[in-house]
C-alpha cells in the first residue's frame, strides 16, 4: 500500500503532506481544485505529483481513487461521505481528521465486511485529544484505579506576543467554521447530572482556567460530551466535559454578535452596495438620524462604552465602508473577520490542549492528573494548527501503509494499537503532552 492520494491542499495540509513525501517507498498524489496549491506542496519531491480535481465530478474523483491504495480527505467535511462511498466501491482505505458523521457511520458495516480501514478523527481536536486521554485512562485502569472527573479543553489561539487585537483571536482555519460553531448547543455530564445548554446560551457563562506560564483563558463546552463516557470507557465518571479555550472577552463578544443576528445564513437581498453602518442600523432597527452605536448598545443591553462595543467598532460594524458582496449576514461577518483577524507574516499561533483527571486510586486515595500540550507555530513556517492537525493524520496513514495499523472498519484512534505508535512518533516531532500527578486531600 504505497500509493497515497491526498484530496485537498488547504491551510493545514503542508506538514502532513511533506511528512509522507519524506517517507521511503511512498508515492504521494495531491489533488486540488486549485492545482497550483497542490504543485507547491509537492515541489522538489520526486515521489510527489499534483493533479486537478473537481469533487463534484464523480467520474473524475472515482478514477483518482481507483489508482491509489490509501485516500486522505482534507476536503470540507461535507464531502467525506462521497469520498468514503467511492473508497468502499473501489476497495481503498481512507483517512480523515474530521468527526465521524452519521453518513460515515452508516457505511461502517460495509467497510468492515470488505476488510477496509477507515481511520477518522486523527487530527488534533479530534485526534491528539483522544489519543492522549486514552493513554492515561488505560494507565489508570491498569493500576486498579478509576477516573471520577474528566475535563478536556483545546484551543487554537495567537501566541501571547502576537495577541494584538481586541478579540484575542486570529484565524488559522475557516472563519465561517469558527462562527458556525457558535450556534451549536452543548451537552455534558457534571457531578452525575446531564447539563444541556442551547446554542443561544453557549457563551453565557464561560469558566475561567489558568494555565501555568500562559495565563487565564475562558472555556466553554464543545458539542455533546456525554457519548465520551462510553466511548472512552469512563464507566465510573461523574463528570465528562469537553470544551474550547479562548482568550478573555471572546465569549461575551460572540454572544452579542449572535444576538445581533450576524450568524444568520438566510438570504438577504438588501445588502448590496450598503455600508456596514447601514447594515447594523437595519439589524438593530435604528431609524434615520439615530445614533447607530447607541441603538446597538441599547438592543444588546450593554453600555455604549463597554469592551464589547469597542470590539464591534474595531471590527468595522459602524463604519461607512461598503460591505463586500455577500448573500447573507454570515457571509459579511466571515469576510470581515478574515480581513481583520489574520496572522501576519512571521507571526506564531498557539495550540493549547489540556486534560484534567480526578482519579480514585486502588487504595481509595485521590490524585489530580493533568496532561498538557502547549505548541507554537514556526515563524515564517508551518502553523501549530497545521502541524497538530496534519501530522497525526500523516503518521496514521504511514502506519496503515506499513501494515502496522490493521484494525478494520470505521474507527477513531482510541485503542493502543493506534494511539501508542502515533503519540510516540509525534514526540519525535516535538509534539508532546506534559503530564503531572499530585495527591488530592
Amino acid at each position: 500500500m504505497n500509493k497515497i492520494l491526498v484530496l485537498g491542499a488547504g491551510l493545514v495540509s503542508r506538514p502532513g503532506v511533506h511528512y509522507l513525501l519524506e517517507q521511503k517507498g511512498l508515492q504521494v498524489t495531491v489533488a486540488s481544485r486549485t492545482v497550483s496549491k497542490a504543485e507547491n506542496l509537492v515541489k522538489g519531491f520526486a515521489n510527489g505529483r499534483a493533479l486537478p480535481v473537481d469533487v463534484e465530478n464523480e467520474k473524475q474523483l472515482a478514477g483518482l481513487i481507483a489508482q491509489n491504495d490509501i485516500v486522505i480527505s482534507l476536503l470540507p467535511w461535507i464531502h467525506h461521505v462521497k469520498v468514503a462511498g467511492l473508497c468502499l466501491e473501489h476497495g481503498k482505505n481512507m483517512v480523515t481528521t474530521s468527526y465521524v458523521s452519521e453518513g460515515m457511520k452508516k457505511l461502517a458495516p460495509a467497510v468492515l465486511a470488505k476488510g477496509l480501514i477507515f481511520l477518522n478523527e486523527i487530527g488534533v481536536d479530534p485526534g491528539i485529544d483522544h489519543m492522549s486521554a486514552m493513554k492515561i485512562i488505560h494507565q489508570v485502569e491498569a493500576e486498579g484505579g478509576k477516573v471520577l472527573h474528566f475535563h478536556s479543553y483545546c484551543g487554537g489561539l495567537p501566541a501571547p506576543e502576537h495577541n494584538d487585537n481586541p478579540f484575542g483571536y486570529k484565524f488559522s482555519w475557516s472563519p465561517r467554521g469558527v462562527v458556525l460553531a457558535s450556534r451549536n448547543s452543548a451537552r455534558f455530564l457534571e457531578d452525575g447530572r446531564i447539563v444541556e445548554i442551547p446554542g443561544k446560551d453557549l457563551f453565557a457563562a464561560p469558566k475561567v482556567e489558568e494555565v501555568e506560564g500562559l495565563g487565564k483563558f475562558e472555556v466553554y463546552p464543545n458539542r455533546d460530551s456525554v457519548p465520551y463516557k462510553e466511548l472512552y470507557g469512563l464507566k465510573d465518571a461523574l463528570t465528562v466535559i469537553r470544551g474550547t479555550y479562548r482568550n478573555i472577552g471572546w465569549c461575551e463578544t460572540l454572544k452579542k454578535i449572535v444576538e445581533l443576528g450576524l450568524v444568520d445564513e438566510t438570504p438577504q437581498a438588501g445588502l448590496k452596495g450598503i455600508s456596514f453602518k447601514q447594515m447594523t442600523a437595519g439589524l438593530v432597527g435604528a431609524a434615520p438620524g439615530q445614533d447607530v452605536k447607541k441603538e446597538t448598545a441599547r438592543k444588546l443591553g450593554i453600555a455604549a462604552s463597554s469592551a464589547v462595543m469597542k470590539r464591534l467598532e474595531w471590527l468595522g460594524l459602524f463604519s461607512g465602508e461598503t460591505i463586500p458582496e455577500a448573500g447573507n449576514y454570515l457571509d459579511v461577518l466571515s469576510a470581515q473577520l478574515q480581513k481583520k483577524l489574520f496572522f501576519k507574516e512571521g507571526e506564531k499561533d498557539l495550540l493549547l490542549l489540556r486534560h484534567r483527571f480526578v482519579v480514585e486510586n486502588k487504595d481509595k486515595t485521590r490524585d489530580l492528573i493533568t496532561s498538557t500540550l502547549i505548541d507554537f507555530g514556526i515563524p515564517f513556517g508551518d502553523s501549530s494548527m497545521a502541524r497538530t492537525v496534519s501530522l497525526p493524520m500523516a503518521i496514521g496513514t504511514r502506519l496503515i501503509a506499513e501494515g502496522r495499523i490493521t484494525r478494520q472498519g470505521v474507527f477513531i484512534p482510541v485503542t493502543p494499537d493506534v494511539y501508542l505508535p502515533v503519540l510516540a512518533e509525534l514526540e519525535t516531532l516535538n509534539i508532546k503532552m506534559a503530564e503531572k500527578r499530585s495527591r488530592l486531600k
